[in-house]
């Protein structure tokens, strides 16, 4: 009997092939994987390398956005307050000017809106992880400084017209932020500090010029509406970043399935089809264990 030593060959490449696809089938079951190679499925690779991608990218936008959102937050709380105590300013303000008051009384209306004058410039001058929120690009240093050489005192600006923004993943942007002098310094009615100072100013000496302190009145009233009108900017944004992290959020979890899907084994699949390749092997095994056996049979009867 003659046995072809090609056919040994073969059934032992067959055998190596089973023993490579019995490793990566057990692979695939450990680690619930399905391609560990490009070369295993070059297009789902590449599909995974993309859906890897863009889901970074939407984790990227997802930290940005919490820390800008808690950057608004604040920025709309300290406007709030800012409206608080300007409303609270034109209410004394208005009783001063109404002519009953001594000079006593008037002084300490003066005396309480300089202390409102002092609780606005530190809103305006409020900072978020060490960075000042009014200042523009400048947020390094307090936006705004008050200099009381001349009656009334002079309130200036020191950051800049810079107006950040955040880009989301389909290309809109939100604005983050509003330079401070376009809120508290506009010029004319609109200036918040010019309209506090000058008021400040009025009743200092408890003698009132009703004519200019009613001036100095409706001025801040002006300014405390353009106040609220930035402040809606600011809304406005808080809003826009909630509805786009909740669109990337459910993006998020679409991508996160598909690319689940995409790479994930099919459990029961691989454990028929490493059972199969077991059993192969074994089979395999028997068949070259027999030829093998054969041969030297016939070695031996050939040698005697």
């Amino acid at each position: 009997m003659r046995v072809d030593p090609f056919y040994v060959s073969n059934l032992v490449s067959s055998l190596d092939q089973t023993q490579a696809n019995e490793e990566q089938l057990s692979s695939e079951l450990s680690s619930g994987v399905s391609i560990t190679s490009i070369s295993q499925n070059p297009v789902a690779s590449g599909e995974n390398v993309l859906l890897l991608n863009q889901i970074q990218q939407d984790d990227s936008f997802t930290t940005n956005s919490n820390l800008v959102t808690g950057q608004l937050q604040v920025a709309d709380s300290a406007l709030g307050s800012v409206v608080s105590e300007l409303t609270q300013a034109i209410s004394l303000a208005t009783s001063a000017n109404n002519g009953t008051m001594n000079a006593s009384d008037v002084a300490s209306v003066g005396n309480q809106i300089a202390g409102i004058l002092d609780e606005v410039q530190s809103l305006a001058n409020t900072s978020y992880q060490g960075q000042y929120i009014f200042a523009g690009g400048e947020t390094s240093a307090a936006p705004f400084t008050t200099s009381t050489g001349a009656s009334p005192a002079v309130t200036t600006y020191n950051g800049d017209e810079n107006i950040n923004y955040l880009e989301l993943p389909n290309g809109q942007k939100i604005q983050l932020n509003v330079p401070g002098d376009q809120i508290f310094l506009r010029s004319g009615a609109n200036s918040v500090f010019g309209a506090l100072n000058a008021l400040v100013a009025d009743y200092s000496s408890g003698t009132v010029n009703t004519a200019q302190a009613v001036n100095d009145t409706e001025a801040l009233s002006t300014a405390l509406n353009y106040v609220s009108q930035q402040r809606v900017t600011i809304d406005n944004s808080i809003n826009q970043l909630s509805a786009a992290s909740s669109a990337v959020t459910s993006e998020q979890t679409e991508l996160t399935a598909a690319q689940t899907n995409l790479m994930q084994a099919d459990i029961p699949t691989v454990s028929t089809q490493l059972s199969q390749a077991e059993t192969q092997q074994t089979a395999l095994e028997d068949v070259i264990a027999q030829l093998e056996s054969v041969s030297n049979s016939l070695f031996s009867k050939l040698q005697g």
